[in-house]
């Protein structure tokens, strides 16, 4: 008695199985559902849940960063609801908003966000980063007549030719340095040059200024005072400034932000970041 080969037999059902698959009809498949099928190769899954599948998302996701108070409150008024969170954080300068913050009864997603990153004004980094240096008075004279618009007392043109009488005292030697009664400072120089060689002069400027900055972009302007600083090198005068507590401006500043934006919330504004 003979048997028939059952590995031959295998083989071609499953060629038969194989040919069927493959000559099917394609289906339509419903979006917002997963599909699974058995495929020689084992069993094939088709999820169509995704928002690639739908006419919109299924729901509001991404960070949006602004720069100011006013874009934080636009785009909080038109995505927030009476869950969402805020929270500052003064030493990341920030602001966030969590728009889709777990409700007390259930969670959600925590994945919409809103992000105010404030930016410190480039006239703010120039100021910051002279603070406390000596300098050539031919420098800070050029500082000085680039920074008028910030200088409130004495008056930008006070200090302009202030500036001035810098730039023409740059080739003479200075001999000492005094506070007058009046607060300002006074130094003393000899000509240098060969026409006034010899020739004594003096050079006043005040001991203080006031200065007006805006710390961050959009934010609104401060008062500063500067404290002039001073060295006399070898017969030449290095000059600068020291910013009366530019820490706490800054503080301020932040905190005026973060007051301008709980002003418009139901809830208090808490410090940290989210998680």
């Amino acid at each position: 008695m003979s048997y028939p080969d059952l590995r031959s037999t295998t083989g071609e059902a499953q060629t038969i199985v194989d040919t069927a698959l493959r000559t099917a009809p394609p289906a339509e498949l419903e979006p917002g559902r997963v599909y699974a099928f058995h495929t020689p190769t084992g069993v094939h899954k088709v999820d169509l849940t995704g928002d690639d599948y739908r006419d919109a998302p299924a729901r509001k996701t991404g960070i949006t960063t602004v720069r100011d108070a006013d874009s934080f409150r636009t785009y909080f008024d038109k995505h927030s609801d009476v869950h969402s969170e805020v929270y500052a954080d003064a030493d990341r300068l920030t602001v966030t908003a969590v728009l889709d913050a777990h409700q007390p009864e259930a969670p959600r997603w925590n994945s919409h966000v809103l992000k105010l990153a404030l930016r410190e004004t480039e006239a703010w980094k120039q100021w910051a980063a002279l603070d406390g240096k000596l300098i050539k008075q031919e420098q800070f004279a050029e500082f000085i007549e680039d920074h008028l618009p910030e200088l409130l007392e004495p008056a930008a043109a006070e200090m302009l030719e202030i500036a001035q009488s810098f730039q023409a005292t740059s080739k003479v030697d200075f001999k000492s340095g005094t506070r007058l009664a009046t607060g300002q400072r006074q130094f003393e120089y000899v000509e240098t040059t060969t026409a006034k060689a010899g020739q004594k002069g003096q050079l006043t400027i005040p001991e203080t200024f006031t200065i007006g900055l805006v710390p961050f972009e959009g934010s609104e302007g401060y008062k500063l005072t500067a404290r002039l600083r001073y060295r006399i090198v070898d017969t030449q005068l290095l000059i600068g400034y020291k910013l009366d507590r530019p820490g706490d401006i800054r503080d301020t500043a932040f905190r005026d932000v973060v007051n301008a934006i709980a002003e418009h919330l139901d809830e208090p504004v808490m410090n940290g970041t989210p998680a």
